[in-house]
């Protein structure tokens, strides 16, 4: 495990992803404890030269959007801050992979496309003396889940997902933080590259032996046992076609006492599989107690709405159809704070 608790001056690799399709990049931005030095996304740079991370995102730290690496001021590690689906490496990054290693600089990625086994930057990184993570790749111990989490003191809260990209690590991350702003003793538990690369360890799950998934996340509850509250960093849906098996382990292995269910407002069919319509929250949070039952019996007690795409007066309307729909409390993380999942704690 590549050790992260130093501050490192960090430059985000999002080519033709940021903001929206670029989970990793503004993850970081707006949790990791790095200082972000710019984020490359070529495609912004060569239309807006003067472009800035704060002409996208509001309340993370500014930076520069630039075309290359070479354009950067220092940094010690460049982040894949992207990941298509599939984990591959598109090979229009290489060139800003290898600037980064001859200048020096550590190589973080998120990907199932391993650096270390990529002959030129693993050459590249000898030479130069750099670190290259990758973060997908899952301890060589892991083995099957004992059954353990639903025995610990803590209450153990899971965020689960109408989809994938509709907020679980965010809103992880935001319940963490704001139960340390109430005094809570909490811990974090990331499940996913972006997770891992902010609290500087961890598992990603989606990497791991199918049989081992439940065991993997089960090891990061039970390390992080001690606290009272222990938040899970959720991935995929329960109802995805092709991410559904992580899910279910997460959720087994997890063994929570409480789900909150996170969903982009508007999206209506599965991204990247839109012949597969998303189902409603009802059933949603139906489906997710009814499976967490047989293993450890948790109920859905509060919704998460991604509703970055819309004004306010929307963004209001949209959040309390959707409790209305799930029947429980809901609120935009981001935009209205997380109090009320907490109270529902």
């Amino acid at each position: 495990m590549t050790e992260t608790t130093d501050r490192r001056r960090v430059l985000v690799l999002a080519h033709e992803g940021f903001p929206d399709r670029a989970k990793t990049a503004v993850g970081l931005l707006r949790y990791g404890p790095h200082e972000v030095v710019g984020v490359l996304d070529r495609e912004i740079a060569e239309s807006s030269p003067d472009a800035r991370v704060s002409d996208y995102l509001d309340d993370v730290p500014d930076a520069p959007i630039l075309g290359r690496a070479d354009e950067a001021d220092a940094f010690d590690t460049l982040v894949v801050g992207v990941a298509p689906i599939g984990g591959g490496f598109d090979r229009s990054w290489r060139p800003d992979v290898r600037r980064a290693i001859e200048s020096g600089a550590d190589v973080w990625a998120g990907l199932h496309y391993l650096l270390n086994e990529d002959e030129e930057f693993a050459r590249l990184a000898a030479e130069h003396d750099v670190d290259l993570w990758d973060v997908r790749e899952p301890p060589a111990d892991l083995t099957v889940s004992d059954g353990e989490a639903g025995d610990v003191d803590a209450t153990v809260v899971l965020t689960v997902g109408s989809d994938c990209s509709t907020g679980k690590m965010t809103t992880t991350m935001e319940l963490y933080e704001a139960a340390r702003d109430r005094g809570w003793d909490a811990g974090f538990v990331p499940t996913g590259q972006t997770g891992v690369m902010v609290a500087g360890d961890g598992i990603v799950v989606d990497r791991t032996i199918s049989d081992f998934t439940a065991g993997a996340t089960e090891r990061g509850v039970l390390a992080a046992a001690d606290h009272d509250y222990v938040f899970v960093e959720g991935q995929g849906a329960i109802t995805h076609p092709a991410y559904s098996g992580v899910t279910c382990g997460i959720l087994h292995g997890a063994m929570p006492d409480a789900m909150v269910l996170c969903h982009e407002a508007g999206r209506e069919a599965v991204h990247g599989y839109e012949s597969f319509p998303l189902a409603a929250p009802e059933t949603l949070v139906s489906l997710y107690e009814d499976l967490a039952r047989p293993v450890h019996e948790g109920r859905v007690v509060a919704g998460a709405l991604n509703t970055h795409h819309l004004d306010e007066a929307a963004a209001h309307d949209a959040v309390e159809g959707f409790a209305d729909s799930a029947g429980v409390p809901t609120t935009d993380p981001v935009r209205f704070g997380v109090g009320e999942v907490l109270d529902a704690l």
